[in-house]
C-alpha cells in the first residue's frame, strides 16, 4: 500500500446516542459537518462538540484524522493498517466511513500520541 495522507480536523466531535424512534434535531443538518447513523436500536451522530443537542448519551472530545480521499472502493486494509498501528499503542478509535473517504477519531487527550504513531508508520500527517 502507498503512504496514505492524514489530515487533521479542526473541530473538536461529540458523539451522541439517540433512541432508534428519536427526531433527528434541526441543528444536526445546520452543522457545517456532521455523521448519522441509525441502526435497529439506536441513532449515532458526530457533530462539532460546540453544537448541542439533546441525547439520551453523549461522548465529548475526540478529534478526526480525515484520509485524504478519495478513496477507491478496490483498496483494502486502510482502516485495519490504521487501527492496528493505533490499537498497538492503546489508542482506543472511532471509524466513520463515507463513500470517499474514511475518518478516525481519537480522544483528544491521545491525538499528538496517535499522530506520532501514524507518523512513525510511515502516514503522512498534515
Amino acid at each position: 500500500m502507498s503512504i496514505l495522507t492524514l489530515r487533521r480536523l479542526s473541530e473538536t466531535f461529540s458523539i451522541h446516542s439517540l433512541r432508534r424512534e428519536s427526531s433527528i434535531p434541526d441543528a444536526v443538518f445546520n452543522a457545517p459537518i456532521f455523521f448519522l447513523a441509525k441502526t435497529y436500536d439506536e441513532i449515532s451522530i458526530v457533530l462539532p462538540e460546540h453544537i448541542e443537542i439533546d441525547s439520551e448519551e453523549a461522548e465529548h472530545g475526540w478529534q478526526a484524522f480525515e484520509v485524504v480521499g478519495p478513496l477507491d472502493f478496490t483498496l483494502t486494509g486502510i482502516m485495519s493498517n490504521i487501527s492496528t498501528v493505533l490499537a498497538n499503542e492503546n489508542i482506543s478509535i472511532f471509524a466513520i466511513s463515507t463513500f470517499d473517504t474514511d475518518y478516525v477519531l481519537v480522544k483528544s487527550d491521545k491525538f499528538e500520541a496517535a499522530k506520532t504513531a501514524l507518523i512513525n508508520h510511515n502516514y503522512q500527517v498534515i
